[in-house]
């Protein structure tokens, strides 16, 4: 009884200095981007509002916030159709050194954004292709692809393949199968591969700062405006990237995780 009690409290305590480790830095972050002053650290000078209205009022923000929104999502639009497309190929027909095209596919999750953005940075200067927001989103496209690859091909199974033979025997066509059967049956995984790849676009900043020029995400942004030193404006940043990840978590839980318990 007593050493059940011990587990029990050593198990919370081990919790809490876990999650406090993880949430204590966002924590502290959040609170100073209300500091009534010009030095986001201590003591605290109580709240204002202040900060987040010069952010919403900040057109270069704004115009980076609005930027970073259009490449994640449209990057991970392109990484979970090239991701499907390649998981339904690989797993329903026989192809040469399938196992090879498997490995090459989420290769790249094992390689250093670094090593990707510089690699692609040299790629477009030998082609000749000007660095811009559209050189951004090929970037994130090609480390988002083996997520949405992986995730989308671990749930193709076998219980799949009956219903699109059936779908063939009534006459459907392959691309009526992929789009009508398949599709449908993966989309929780789908949405789940599409949450994911633009809450790790939204905030990447490596392939982002080296692959844009003069239309910039927000990461970036934030970086050009902590060379200027710290101030409770680059927490309130810090804290709306935050909140944006953190509600497209709480849709991909709820839309996604809690549709596929249900069923």
């Amino acid at each position: 009884m007593i050493s059940s009690r011990i587990s029990k409290i050593a198990s919370w305590a081990y919790l809490a200095v876990l999650y406090g480790f993880i949430f204590l830095p966002v924590a502290v972050l959040v609170l100073f981007s209300f500091q009534d002053g010009r030095l986001p650290v201590p003591p605290f000078n109580g709240a204002t509002l202040k900060w987040y209205g010069e952010v919403f009022a900040d057109s270069r923000l704004m115009s980076a916030l609005g930027n970073s929104l259009m490449v994640a999502i449209g990057s991970s639009l392109v990484a979970c159709v090239l991701g499907f497309c390649a998981a339904y190929g690989l797993a329903r027909f026989v192809l040469p050194a399938s196992r090879l095209q498997r490995g090459l596919l989420v290769a790249p999750m094992t390689v250093s954004y670094l090593i990707i953005a510089l690699g692609l940075l040299s790629t477009f200067n030998w082609v000749g292709v000007s660095l811009s927001l559209w050189t951004v989103g090929i970037g994130h496209v090609v480390i988002n692809l083996p997520l949405c690859f992986a995730i989308i091909y671990a749930s193709m199974g076998d219980h799949q393949k009956n219903i699109e033979r059936a779908a063939r025997d009534l006459g459907a066509a392959e691309w009526q199968v992929m789009t009508q059967v398949s599709a449908p049956m993966l989309m929780p995984s789908i949405l789940a591969a599409f949450f994911l790849s633009v809450t790790f676009s939204w905030d990447e900043f490596i392939i982002a700062f080296l692959l844009s020029r003069f239309d910039v995400t927000l990461p970036v942004e934030i970086w050009s405006m902590l060379r200027s030193g710290l101030n409770p404006k680059t927490n309130a940043v810090g804290s709306v990237v935050f909140l944006v990840s953190v509600a497209l978590l709480l849709i991909l839980e709820l839309i996604v995780f809690r549709r596929t318990a249900k069923k």
